[in-house]
Protein backbone atom coordinates (compact mmCIF):
# COMPACT_ATOMS: atom_id res chain seq x y z
CA UNK A 1 0.00 0.00 0.00
CA UNK A 2 1.91 3.43 -1.02
CA UNK A 3 0.47 6.02 1.45
CA UNK A 4 1.60 9.00 2.90
CA UNK A 5 2.17 10.73 6.27
CA UNK A 6 2.56 14.42 7.48
CA UNK A 7 4.00 15.90 10.43
CA UNK A 8 3.84 19.86 11.04
CA UNK A 9 6.50 21.92 12.69
CA UNK A 10 7.30 25.75 13.07
CA UNK A 11 10.27 28.02 13.23
CA UNK A 12 10.96 31.73 13.39
CA UNK A 13 13.34 33.54 12.14
CA UNK A 14 14.99 36.19 10.59
CA UNK A 15 16.68 37.41 6.88
CA UNK A 16 17.04 39.88 4.31
CA UNK A 17 15.97 39.05 0.81
CA UNK A 18 19.48 40.94 -1.27
CA UNK A 19 21.26 40.14 -4.48
CA UNK A 20 24.97 40.96 -3.68
CA UNK A 21 25.19 41.59 -7.35
CA UNK A 22 22.90 44.34 -7.79
CA UNK A 23 22.88 48.36 -6.80
CA UNK A 24 21.03 48.84 -3.55
CA UNK A 25 17.74 50.80 -6.15
CA UNK A 26 17.60 47.54 -7.91
CA UNK A 27 17.47 45.58 -4.78
CA UNK A 28 15.06 47.80 -2.81
CA UNK A 29 12.59 47.64 -5.97
CA UNK A 30 12.51 44.12 -6.60
CA UNK A 31 12.26 42.94 -2.74
CA UNK A 32 10.82 46.11 -1.05
CA UNK A 33 10.15 45.97 2.72
CA UNK A 34 12.21 42.21 2.57
CA UNK A 35 15.41 44.01 1.54
CA UNK A 36 15.52 45.79 4.92
CA UNK A 37 19.25 45.77 5.84
CA UNK A 38 17.83 45.18 9.56
CA UNK A 39 16.72 42.05 8.42
CA UNK A 40 12.92 40.79 9.23
CA UNK A 41 11.23 37.83 10.74
CA UNK A 42 8.82 35.25 9.79
CA UNK A 43 7.03 32.81 11.85
CA UNK A 44 7.43 29.83 9.62
CA UNK A 45 4.83 26.76 9.12
CA UNK A 46 6.77 23.47 8.39
CA UNK A 47 4.59 20.52 6.93
CA UNK A 48 6.35 17.21 5.74
CA UNK A 49 5.20 14.88 3.56
CA UNK A 50 6.67 11.46 3.42
CA UNK A 51 5.36 8.71 0.87
CA UNK A 52 5.64 5.16 0.71
CA UNK A 53 5.10 1.73 0.88
CA UNK A 54 3.68 0.71 4.63
CA UNK A 55 6.28 -1.98 6.43
CA UNK A 56 3.86 -5.18 6.42
CA UNK A 57 5.13 -6.18 9.62
CA UNK A 58 4.56 -3.09 11.94
CA UNK A 59 2.12 -0.88 9.84
CA UNK A 60 3.40 1.87 9.71
CA UNK A 61 4.95 4.09 6.85
CA UNK A 62 7.85 5.27 9.53
CA UNK A 63 6.99 5.88 13.16
CA UNK A 64 5.98 9.01 13.46
CA UNK A 65 8.30 9.53 16.55
CA UNK A 66 11.39 8.79 14.46
CA UNK A 67 10.37 11.83 11.89
CA UNK A 68 9.41 14.29 14.82
CA UNK A 69 12.73 13.74 16.25
CA UNK A 70 14.48 14.15 12.42
CA UNK A 71 12.45 17.26 12.38
CA UNK A 72 13.31 18.52 15.39
CA UNK A 73 17.11 17.59 15.56
CA UNK A 74 17.83 18.77 11.72
CA UNK A 75 15.64 21.52 11.31
CA UNK A 76 13.44 23.16 13.87
CA UNK A 77 16.93 23.53 16.13
CA UNK A 78 19.08 24.84 13.06
CA UNK A 79 16.51 27.57 12.08
CA UNK A 80 14.82 28.66 14.89
CA UNK A 81 15.50 31.90 16.13
CA UNK A 82 17.90 32.22 13.59
CA UNK A 83 18.74 35.04 11.34
CA UNK A 84 19.38 32.88 8.11
CA UNK A 85 22.13 35.38 6.29
CA UNK A 86 24.48 35.65 8.71
CA UNK A 87 23.83 32.53 11.18
CA UNK A 88 23.10 29.46 8.53
CA UNK A 89 26.45 28.66 6.24
CA UNK A 90 24.04 27.24 3.69
CA UNK A 91 22.41 31.00 3.06
CA UNK A 92 26.30 32.40 2.88
CA UNK A 93 25.77 32.34 -1.06
CA UNK A 94 21.88 31.83 -1.34
CA UNK A 95 19.66 34.22 -1.16
CA UNK A 96 16.92 32.78 1.86
CA UNK A 97 14.15 33.29 -0.16
CA UNK A 98 11.19 31.17 1.09
CA UNK A 99 11.75 28.79 -2.04
CA UNK A 100 15.20 28.31 -1.36
CA UNK A 101 14.68 27.95 2.49
CA UNK A 102 12.17 25.15 1.36
CA UNK A 103 15.27 23.34 -1.45
CA UNK A 104 17.67 23.60 2.20
CA UNK A 105 14.65 21.50 4.31
CA UNK A 106 14.35 19.03 1.67
CA UNK A 107 18.31 18.84 1.65
CA UNK A 108 18.51 17.93 4.96
CA UNK A 109 15.39 15.45 5.38
CA UNK A 110 16.98 13.60 2.23
CA UNK A 111 20.46 13.38 4.11
CA UNK A 112 18.28 11.89 6.94
CA UNK A 113 15.67 9.74 5.52
CA UNK A 114 15.23 6.31 3.97
CA UNK A 115 15.64 6.72 0.54
CA UNK A 116 12.53 4.63 -0.45
CA UNK A 117 10.44 7.56 1.29
CA UNK A 118 9.53 10.18 -1.65
CA UNK A 119 10.27 13.52 0.36
CA UNK A 120 7.69 17.04 -0.06
CA UNK A 121 8.27 19.94 1.99
CA UNK A 122 5.99 22.78 2.23
CA UNK A 123 6.66 25.78 3.78
CA UNK A 124 4.15 28.55 4.72
CA UNK A 125 6.02 32.03 5.19
CA UNK A 126 3.12 33.78 5.78
CA UNK A 127 -0.76 32.58 6.73
CA UNK A 128 -1.10 33.41 2.95
CA UNK A 129 2.08 32.62 1.23
CA UNK A 130 3.79 28.88 1.01
CA UNK A 131 5.72 27.12 -1.30
CA UNK A 132 6.15 23.17 -1.94
CA UNK A 133 9.07 20.99 -2.81
CA UNK A 134 9.90 17.39 -3.76
CA UNK A 135 13.05 17.53 -5.11
CA UNK A 136 11.97 17.59 -8.53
Amino acid sequence: MYISVFRKAHFNAAHRLHNPNWSDEKNKMVFGLCNNPNYHGHNYQLEVKLSGEVDKETGYLIDLKDLTNIIKTHVELKFDHKNLNLELEEFKELNPTVENIAYVIWGILRNQLDKRFDIMVRLYETPYNYVEYDGR
